[in-house]
């Protein structure tokens, strides 16, 4: 009996142990990491990690087990971007993680599940990825990771139908009775972006009547459907009728009561009034073309081309100005040099060569030879001095938008999606030209400065002047340059009237901070 009572005490631990090795094994699978993936745990190793990668995605989680959710996402999206972007795991229940955490500020115990997702550009950190846990919007995200999020996770776009693929892209047309609106877009394209805001609000406005929908045929595999719908530029806008596509509509300037009102009595785009071209007979200017380009700059000693589309305003308005500067140049013995132009609309090869990417463009050559670009050469006057002392033009002033800053700069697309991340946003809007704003820019600037670590503060500027921004700072209120505003989780709290110097930007910040603190204080003697 006693024999048959230890066996049975043997066989019970035996089963214990199994359990518990099935149970271990499994902890193991779950948090097993993909060799892309770099599992951190010393501060100098991630300070390394982040001042040799440019781009990196940063893990932190309360635990082990925490990481979970994340880990099989992250890998196949580190899978994905092998070679352009780094993606490392910081576990912060492990005693080198904790201290790891410590140092870093990180406290992802707070966050709903666990985990905390940092990103950091070019060595420093950059932004708190908010955008949805899925592989499509974390590749987007990390492909451009100052670009705006994707069409689709803009709440503002809620009643725009956004397809995926060719296949639903047919189903759609199929079974939908009432009229579609298709926007094929490429997410990089300026246009594309600058009409989306039109195109969301005219798809609430008729809801329920229409269908708009957006889809992104950048992608080579569109090749075909782009090729069905003459699709030969971005944005290209397609009016179906129970599945058969009736016109296009071309009104990029306008706004969206014009494409509700176009949608309830659709018409084709009139014919447009053919362009008058430039005439060569009656021109002392010399026309050049993909074949005579070369050959003619290498037997002048010295030439000024214009490179010109016939359908651009500017280059209408400087023909006239041209024109009369090359009579007067093709008139003495001694001319400085002569005045020539391109239609590189026609003559594709030369304007690719030259990357011209607008219009008009002025170059200088010598014997052939490219000298100088010309951007301020636009009167015949101009035209003649700069011939008579060919100089190379002054170096362009850098905006303030270029320059490198911690000022985060805002547009459109992302002003309020980005005001929402932060707990105290105190916002510039302004005109470059403006004198007063010239006068703020280095203050504003070394405000944002002093407090760029601190990632629930931001000091932003919108230039009103650019593009649908206008739209954005007539809804804010502003009435004049500069004009200052502070948001609270993207709410508009109040105006800034304060110093503009340096010590009265930083100073309402500290205000702020020391509020929050005097909360916290009055939180924990509560508890």
């Amino acid at each position: 009996m006693a024999s048959w009572t230890r066996s049975g005490t043997r066989m019970r631990a035996n089963m214990l142990v199994l359990v518990l090795l099935v149970w271990l094994l499994s902890a193991l699978e779950a948090v097993k990491v993909s060799p892309l993936i770099e599992k951190v745990g010393d501060h100098k190793d991630l300070k390394k990690l982040l001042r040799t990668r440019t781009n990196v995605l940063v893990l932190y989680t309360k635990t082990a087990a925490a990481g979970d959710a994340h880990l099989k996402l992250l890998s196949d999206v580190a899978q994905a971007l092998k070679g352009q972007a780094t993606i490392a795991w910081v576990d912060c229940g492990d005693s080198d993680g904790r201290k790891l955490c410590k140092k870093m500020k990180v406290d992802p115990g707070s966050r709903q599940g666990g985990a905390e997702l940092l990103h950091f550009k070019d060595g420093s950190f950059h932004t708190e990825y908010s955008r949805p846990a899925t592989f499509k919007s974390m590749v987007a995200f990390l492909k451009d990771p100052s670009g705006p999020p994707l069409w689709e996770e803009n709440p503002e776009a809620k009643d725009v139908v956004h397809v995926e693929t060719e296949k639903d892209f047919r189903k759609l047309l199929k079974k939908e009775e009432r009229p579609v609106l298709m926007m094929f877009y490429a997410p990089w394209c300026g246009v594309c972006k600058r009409m989306q805001p039109i195109f969301q609000q005219a798809a609430t406005e008729t809801k329920g009547k229409y269908v708009l929908a957006g889809m992104n045929v950048h992608p080579a595999q569109f090749d075909g459907l782009k090729q069905e719908f003459s699709v030969k530029g971005y944005p290209t806008f397609c009016y179906f009728q129970k599945g058969r596509f009736l016109h296009h509509y071309e009104n990029y300037g306008a706004g969206a009561a014009d494409l509700v009102a176009w949608l309830k009595d659709p018409q084709p785009p009139q014919p447009k009034t053919p362009e008058v071209p430039w005439a060569e007979t009656d021109s002392a200017v010399f026309h050049l073309t993909d074949e005579s380009f070369d050959g003619f700059l290498e037997e002048q000693p010295a030439a000024l081309v214009m490179f010109y589309a016939p359908w651009c305003g500017h280059c209408k308005k400087m023909k006239p100005e041209f024109d009369e500067a090359a009579e007067i140049l093709n008139r003495g013995s001694d001319s400085p040099g002569v005045l020539a132009a391109l239609d590189a609309t026609v003559h594709k090869a030369v304007g690719d060569r030259f990357k011209i990417s607008g219009f008009p463009t002025l170059k200088y050559f010598q014997n052939g030879e490219e000298k100088f670009t010309l951007p301020q050469l636009r009167s015949k006057d101009k035209i003649m001095e700069f011939m008579h002392n060919p100089q190379a033009p002054p170096p362009p002033e850098r905006s303030w938008e270029d320059r490198p800053s911690s000022v985060s700069h805002l547009g459109s697309e992302d002003f309020r999606e980005a005001l929402k991340k932060k707990r105290h946003a105190l916002v510039m809007f302004y005109a470059p030209w403006c004198p007063h704003c010239k006068s703020a820019v280095p203050h504003f600037t070394a405000a944002a400065e002093l407090f760029k670590e601190d990632r629930k503060i931001v000091y932003a500027a919108v230039d009103c002047t650019k593009g649908l921004n206008h739209d954005v700072c007539k809804q804010e209120g502003v009435e004049g340059y500069p004009t200052f505003s502070y948001y609270h989780y993207g709410k508009f709290v109040e105006k800034y009237n304060g110093d503009r110097g340096e010590a009265g930007f930083t100073g309402f910040m500290r205000s702020l901070r020391g509020r929050d603190q005097e909360k916290v204080g009055k939180k924990k003697e509560e508890l």
